[in-house]
């Protein structure tokens, strides 16, 4: 730190005391005099800091924060439709069950929204199965083939339908997803509400079937009953 130092010094003699008086420099400060009394005055008050430019309350400014964002808004947004199957494939047996099987997986769709450039994320909750005859049926999976749950055939599934007339009917499943959005973030923000995918058009053929006792099988006597 560079000292002070001083400067004017003056000495006088009256014959009966000596006088010194100066002035000292103080870097950064002008220089300073003694009082009367030949005492060196205090240290000088630096004068206040401007105020910060920055600090004002006369500034008007709004905070944004990202929208919230319902399933109206997904639009342009549509997740895959599901997969839709039988057993038997395509056929019915009167009074026995019919495996019907739908299948949907986790989506994430990229895209804008509202402005911001987005990834959508489905994931399915839920199966609602028409069996065609006005039976509906809410699942929350989307059901599996009996090789698969190590059952026998024409047992009931979680999925299945038994018919109580023969005819063709139209089947079809609608899957449920809950949406989520990540705006870059890496965070997923949760859509109220819940967006539907459906496939239709599965047809099944239900017959009767009957069963007798015969002598021989088809394959020996082709024109047996039944055969």
């Amino acid at each position: 730190m560079p000292s002070s130092s001083w400067s004017g010094c003056s000495v006088s003699n009256s014959g009966s005391q000596v006088d010194i008086s100066g002035s000292t420099t103080h870097p950064g400060t002008r220089p300073t005099a003694p009082d009367a009394g030949g005492r060196e005055p205090g240290p000088q008050t630096p004068p206040p800091a401007p105020p910060c430019p920055l600090n004002r309350c006369d500034l008007d400014y709004e905070v944004v924060g990202l929208p919230d964002v319902t399933a109206s808004d997904l639009v342009s947004f549509r997740p895959a439709q599901p997969s839709l199957a039988g057993e038997p494939e395509g056929l019915g047996v009167l009074g026995m069950p019919t495996n019907v099987v739908g299948a949907a997986s986790e989506q994430r769709i990229a895209g804008s929204l509202l402005g911001y450039d987005v990834v959508v994320r489905f994931t399915p909750v839920g199966y609602v199965f028409d069996y065609g005859d006005g039976t509906l049926r809410r699942s929350s999976s989307g059901g599996s083939t009996w090789e698969r749950l190590g059952q026998p055939q024409f047992t009931p599934t979680s999925t299945s339908h038994t018919y109580a007339a023969r005819g063709e009917y139209r089947v079809a499943v609608t899957v449920e997803y809950a949406a989520s959005v990540d705006f870059g973030s890496g965070t997923w923000r949760p859509v109220a509400g819940l967006v539907s995918a459906t496939t239709g058009g599965y047809g099944v053929r239900v017959v009767e079937v009957r069963t007798a006792l015969v002598d021989r099988s088809c394959t020996e006597d082709p024109s047996g009953p039944g055969c």
